[in-house]
C-alpha cells in the first residue's frame, strides 16, 4: 500500500481538550501534513466543514454542545460533506463504542491512547480509501 502524499492535504482537527488538539496537530505535522485546521466543538466542525472542504476530519466524540456523532451524522448527511473521511480520534473506547462511531458516519476509530504510527495509519488508509 502506497501512502498518500500529504502535501496539499487539509486535515480538519476537532478536539476541545486544547493539549489534545496540539498533540494532533503536532503529530499530523510530524507526517508531513500541512497546518491542520483546529475547532473546539460540533458547530465549529460544521462551519469549517462546509468553508473548506478538508480532505479529512480527525474528530473528538465527546464534545461539549453537539457530540461528535452529532457532527458525523450531519456531515454524511449533507451532499457537500458526505464523501468527506472522518476518524473518531476518542476516549470512548468502551464495548460497542467503535460501532457505534461506524454506525454514525466515521469511516475509521482510534481509541485513545493511541501510537502515533497507528495515527498515521488511519489517516492515509481513509485518504488512500477516497483518491
Amino acid at each position: 500500500m502506497c501512502a498518500v502524499p500529504p502535501n496539499g492535504k487539509k486535515i480538519l482537527i476537532v478536539e476541545d481538550h486544547a493539549d489534545s488538539a496540539e498533540l494532533l496537530k503536532d503529530q499530523v505535522g510530524q507526517f508531513g501534513y500541512p497546518t491542520p485546521l483546529v475547532v473546539t466543538n460540533g458547530s465549529e466542525a460544521l462551519q469549517k466543514a462546509y468553508e473548506e472542504n478538508p480532505d479529512i476530519i480527525l474528530l473528538d466524540i465527546v464534545l461539549s454542545g453537539m457530540s461528535g456523532l452529532e457532527v458525523a451524522r450531519k456531515l454524511k448527511a449533507d451532499p457537500r460533506t458526505r464523501a468527506i473521511p472522518i476518524l473518531a480520534v476518542t476516549a470512548k473506547a468502551m464495548p460497542g463504542d467503535r460501532e457505534m462511531c461506524l454506525q454514525s458516519g466515521c469511516d475509521g476509530y482510534l481509541a485513545k491512547p493511541f501510537f502515533s504510527q497507528n495515527l498515521k495509519a488511519e489517516i492515509e488508509k481513509l485518504l488512500i480509501k477516497t483518491h
